[in-house]
C-alpha cells in the first residue's frame, strides 16, 4: 500500500505538531486511546490518514491501529504511524513508552502543504484537537507551527546542545509558536495569571492546570507582519526579560528570509540547480535559490578549435579500454542513477546531482577518484557524446588530450571529468550537464 510521500509534492512548508505528555499504563490500551483516536477523526477531516502502519501497512481503523499497537510492542514501548495516499500528505508518529520506563505519550504530526491551513475553520478544528487531547492527557508541553519557521528559530534545542536539551527538555518560554499547550509546571514557572492574561488571539485555561495559547488565527498566516507582531507581543509578556523590537525584528528577519523568490537559474543548469535547491532546509530554500539565481559558471573551455592528430598505434584497443572505463562506472552506479544506463543529456544531469548530493570529490581518496572516477567519468562522457551528438573519437596517448569531434569543434571529455571531480564546488562550475549543453550548441 503506497502512501504519499512529502517529497512528491515538492518543496513546501509544512504545519507540524508536537505533543508531549502521559497515559495512565495501567488502564486497557484500547479504552484509554480511545478519546485521542475519536478525537482524530472528528476534528482532522480532509487530512484524516487513510493508512496506518505497524509491521505492515493496513487502511485505516480503529481496530488496524489496535493491531498495530499490539504488533509493535515490546517489553518498554509501541510505536505505529499513520500516513495518507493522497494530498495533503501526512505523517503522523504515536509513540508509548510503559513502566519500568517513566510513561510518556508522544504525538508527532506534520501535514503538507502549510498552505492547506489558510482558512480559519481548518485551523480552529486543528486546534480543537489538540485542546480535547491536552484535556485528557497531562501534558508536559505541545506545540505545533511551520516547518521552516521552526527551524529557524533552533527548535527543539535552542542554543543548547543535545544532552541538555533532552535533560531539561521545554522548560522555559523559548519560543512561542502558533499553537502552544503549556502544562503545569511550565505555568507555574511563568505564572498562572501572567499566562492567562498574554495578549494573543486564543488563550484558555485546561481542567488540567494548563494553559492553550494560540497567537494569530490562520496557521499558515504566521510569517506576515500582523501575525509576527502578535507573536512577538506573546512572547514578550510571557518572558519579561526580552526586549520587543528585538524579538519583532528577529521574527521579521526570519520572514524576510522566508518570502518566495523566483528561481531564474542559468538555462543550462536549471534542472540540476532546482534539485540542489530541493536538498536544502525549507528554511533556507529561498536563500539558496537567490544565491543560485546569481551562479553563471565559467563557460566550458575543454575544446579545441582543430583536433591534434591521433598519436596511438592500436585505436581499437584504446577505444576498448574507454569502454571497459565507461561500463565500470555504469556498473558502479547503475543501482543509485538508474538513468545511466541511457547515456543521455539526461543521464548527466542525474550523474552531476548524484555526486554533488554525496560530496562526493570530498568523500572518497584522491587516489580512488584520481585513478578510477575521474577517467571513468571521461570515457563515459566521451560515449555519450559520440551517442547522442554523433561524436566521433580522435584518439591520444595520453587520455586527457584525446577528444571527441562534435561539428567545427573538438572536445576533451578527460579534461573536463578531471576538473569537475576537483570539489563540490566544482560540480556544478564543470558540470557534465553544461559540458553537453555547449557541445550541442556547435553540432553544426
Amino acid at each position: 500500500m503506497k502512501v504519499l510521500e512529502f517529497q512528491e509534492l515538492g518543496a513546501a512548508d509544512r504545519l507540524r505538531l508536537s505533543f508531549e505528555g502521559t497515559f495512565n499504563p495501567h488502564a486497557d490500551l484500547q479504552a484509554e486511546l480511545e478519546p485521542l483516536f475519536h478525537a482524530l477523526e472528528v476534528h482532522a477531516g480532509e487530512w484524516m490518514p487513510d493508512v496506518v502502519e505497524g509491521k505492515r501497512r493496513r487502511k485505516y481503523s480503529r481496530a488496524a491501529v489496535w493491531k498495530a499497537l499490539e504488533e509493535e510492542r515490546d517489553e518498554s514501548s509501541t510505536t505505529i504511524g499513520l500516513y495518507r495516499t493522497k494530498a495533503p500528505a501526512l505523517d503522523i508518529t504515536l509513540r508509548l513508552w510503559f513502566p519500568p520506563l517513566p510513561q510518556r505519550l508522544h504525538i508527532w504530526i506534520a501535514v503538507q502543504p502549510m498552505s492547506f491551513f489558510t482558512d480559519t475553520e481548518s485551523c480552529r478544528e486543528f486546534v480543537d484537537m489538540v485542546r480535547t487531547w491536552a484535556g485528557r492527557y497531562p501534558i508536559t508541553y505541545a506545540m505545533a507551527n511551520s516547518l521552516a519557521d521552526d527551524q529557524m528559530s533552533g527548535a527543539p534545542d535552542f542554543g543548547r546542545d543535545e544532552r541538555t536539551s533532552r535533560r531539561d527538555g521545554f522548560d522555559k518560554i523559548y519560543e512561542v509558536c502558533w499553537l502552544n499547550v503549556f502544562g503545569p509546571k511550565l505555568v507555574e514557572t511563568v505564572g498562572r495569571e501572567r499566562m492567562l492574561s498574554t495578549p494573543a488571539h486564543r488563550v484558555e485555561e485546561l481542567p488540567s492546570g494548563s494553559i492553550l495559547l494560540v497567537t494569530w488565527p490562520i496557521a499558515a498566516g504566521f510569517s506576515s507582519d500582523e501575525a509576527r507582531v502578535a507573536q512577538a507581543r506573546a512572547h514578550v509578556h510571557l518572558r519579561p526579560d526580552l526586549d520587543f523590537d528585538t524579538v519583532l525584528r528577529t521574527l521579521r528577519e526570519r520572514s524576510a528570509a522566508l518570502a518566495p523568490v523566483e528561481p531564474s537559474f542559468h538555462p543550462d543548469l536549471a534542472p540540476l540547480l532546482s534539485r540542489v535547491v530541493e536538498r536544502a532546509p525549507i528554511s533556507e530554500r529561498q536563500r539558496r535559490i537567490a544565491e543560485l539565481n546569481a551562479f553563471r559558471p565559467p563557460e566550458p573551455e575543454e575544446w579545441l578549435p582543430a583536433a591534434l592528430p591521433p598519436d596511438v598505434e592500436n585505436p581499437e584497443r584504446v577505444l576498448e579500454s574507454y569502454g571497459d572505463l565507461s561500463e565500470s562506472l555504469v556498473a558502479a552506479l547503475h543501482t543509485k542513477v538508474p538513468s545511466i544506463m541511457d547515456e543521455t543529456a539526461e543521464s548527466l544531469t542525474d550523474l552531476d546531482f548524484y555526486f554533488w548530493r554525496e560530496n562526493f570529490p570530498e568523500r572518497y581518496t584522491r587516489e580512488l577518484i584520481d585513478s578510477h572516477t575521474a577517467p571513468a567519468l571521461g570515457g563515459y562522457l566521451g560515449d555519450v557524446l559520440v551517442r547522442r551528438l554523433g561524436g566521433t573519437w580522435v584518439l591520444r596517448a595520453k587520455k586527457e588530450e584525446s577528444q571527441v569531434r562534435v561539428g567545427k569543434r573538438v572536445w576533451l571529455p578527460f579534461l573536463r571529468a578531471r576538473r569537475y571531480m576537483q570539489s563540490r564546488e566544482s560540480l556544478l562550475e564543470y558540470s557534465l550537464t553544461q559540458f553537453f549543453k555547449e557541445a550541442e550548441r556547435y553540432r553544426h
